[in-house]
């Protein structure tokens, strides 16, 4: 067994993430750590183990048992068959078109990826995960569409789980950018999942990328999807949290892309929805707080968003320049005598005021009478 076999029959062996497994993997290879298993399932050979410390021998020893009760001969061929056959390809550690970003999960990392469509190395170059509930609300679904239609614009890649609401808003919205989108599925490539989704994965492996860690035949269950959340944390520069419960799953990719040190932004909501609570928490918790995908740029590459310019003509006024400007009409005109009774000040001090409003352009005189006038603002 070559290694892309023996990694294919490590990723069907071991639940996702499985540290222990990843660590065996990484002391022996993954062909030598399968022949460990191999034996063991083959004649319940005590075998002998890595000199890891005595803890760590027994966990290994109990995890050998374990996956000797799973192996299955040739299974990994089968499903490489399988793979084939839906147009698929393996993707293992070490290769051009392994995606670097997953190596900082360690241990954890995956085995390999079964993947539908495009390289997803080249595709999570530069990505961003955006994430939210499946029950989303008009508001919710508003903002991801926009957020991904504006990280797509900005030639970044947006990653999601595939799932109802939020996430299947940020795919349409890549899609319908005509930019770039990658699935991440917690079960096998031929069980897209949920099966309402299944023409939405297909449209995202044509321009995209759908992805799992798990063979093909293996189904979804949920802790597969908490654990699957690691991989979406992992593949984003960032995580955006569009809209989430109180005890929402996207907070738990939340959770894992903090413990990469990967930047974690959140979308305020209304405080009386229930659907922000999650977002409400992960902002009070120190989560960066963004309403634009101008502003998700800004934690991905350091530019700074545009800040819009609501300043006013009257904003540098002094205190007199804006008590007779308050006393102006905007129809018709006053004289000085008159602003002078309204205003409760000198004629000096208004005809002063005056100049400086008619220099500002925020007021005009025709045969001394005055009036209130709006700037031209600048092209």
């Amino acid at each position: 067994m070559n290694e892309r076999e023996a990694r294919a029959a490590w990723s069907g062996l071991v639940e996702p993430g499985d540290p222990v497994a990843g660590a065996l993997v990484a002391a022996l290879g993954p062909q030598e750590a399968l022949a460990l298993v191999e034996r063991a399932a083959r004649d319940g050979e005590r075998a002998a183990l890595p000199a890891f410390g005595d803890a760590s021998r027994e966990r290994l020893r109990r995890s050998v048992d374990g996956w000797a009760r799973r192996w299955v001969p040739d299974a990994a061929r089968g499903q490489l068959d399988w793979l084939a056959r839906l147009g698929g390809r393996l993707v293992v550690p070490g290769e051009p078109q392994w995606p670097v970003p997953l190596d900082d999960l360690g241990p954890a990392r995956p085995m390999c990826l079964w993947v539908l469509g495009q390289d997803p190395a080249e595709l999570l170059a530069r990505a961003v995960s955006v994430v939210g509930a499946r029950a989303a609300t008009p508001y919710g679904q508003h903002v991801a569409g926009e957020l991904a239609a504006g990280l797509t614009d900005a030639g970044v890649c947006v990653v999601s789980g595939g799932a109802f609401g939020i996430d299947a808003v940020a795919h349409r919205a890549a899609l319908a950018a005509h930019g770039r989108t990658v699935a991440v599925l917690a079960a096998g490539l031929d069980r897209p999942y949920p099966a309402g989704n299944a023409r939405l994965l297909a449209a995202v492996a044509e321009s995209g990328a759908v992805v799992s860690e798990v063979p093909p035949g293996h189904p979804p269950s949920r802790h597969r999807f908490l654990l699957r959340n690691r991989l979406i944390a992992a593949a984003g520069a960032v995580t955006v949290v569009v809209e989430a419960a109180w005890r929402s799953g996207a907070l738990s990719t939340a959770g894992h892309a903090v413990g990469l040190l990967r930047p974690v932004a959140a979308v305020p909501g209304p405080v009386t929805s229930a659907a922000s609570a999650g977002c409400h928490r992960l902002l009070r918790d120190g989560a960066a707080c963004v309403t634009d995908a101008a502003e998700v740029l800004e934690l991905l590459d350091g530019t700074p968003a545009a800040v819009p310019d609501v300043s006013l003509p009257t904003d540098g006024l002094g205190p007199h320049e804006r008590i007779v400007h308050d006393a102006l009409p905007v129809r018709g005109e006053r004289s000085v005598d008159a602003l002078t009774r309204m205003c409760g000040l000198g004629v000096a001090d208004v005809l002063a005021a005056l100049g400086g409003l008619e220099l500002a352009g925020c007021a005009s005189q025709r045969a001394g009478r005055w009036r209130r006038s709006r700037p031209a603002r600048p092209a």
